[in-house]
């Protein structure tokens, strides 16, 4: 698993990039009450806003980690956005990518660099 200075997580499984929002990232939201997701099949840059967020403090853009096709996205976010709350690395993944190029996921940031950059608090 690899991390993002936006807190976003990403890992590989079965040649597909699955992503989400740190743990980190949703206690600094507080309780998330709305998703968007991407489209399924729209090709999607590094970088580039994957998603909202709507929590009760604000709107947040969640960008993707990697570049490459969106092949399919966590419908069931939109009926239990709270899932980003209480299980953000399983049950509240938001998108599966394609990879473009899988040199972005090794460019990203380990756990060990991820928890110095949140000052120990985050994954």
């Amino acid at each position: 698993m690899k991390f993002t200075k936006e807190h976003e997580w990403v890992e590989i499984k079965d040649g597909l990039a699955i992503v989400g929002i740190t743990d980190y990232a949703q206690h600094s939201l507080g309780d998330i009450v709305s998703i968007e997701l991407p489209k399924t099949g729209s090709t999607i840059k590094q970088g580039q806003s994957l998603g909202v967020v709507d929590s009760m403090k604000a709107s947040s853009d969640v960008y993707s980690p990697v570049s490459g096709e969106v092949v399919e996205i966590n419908k069931e976010l939109e009926s239990n956005p709270q899932w980003l709350n209480e299980s953000p690395q399983e049950k509240g993944w938001m998108a599966k990518i394609r990879l473009a190029n899988p040199a972005e996921f090794d460019a990203l940031m380990s756990e060990e660099e991820y928890k110095n950059y949140t000052g120990g608090l985050g994954k």
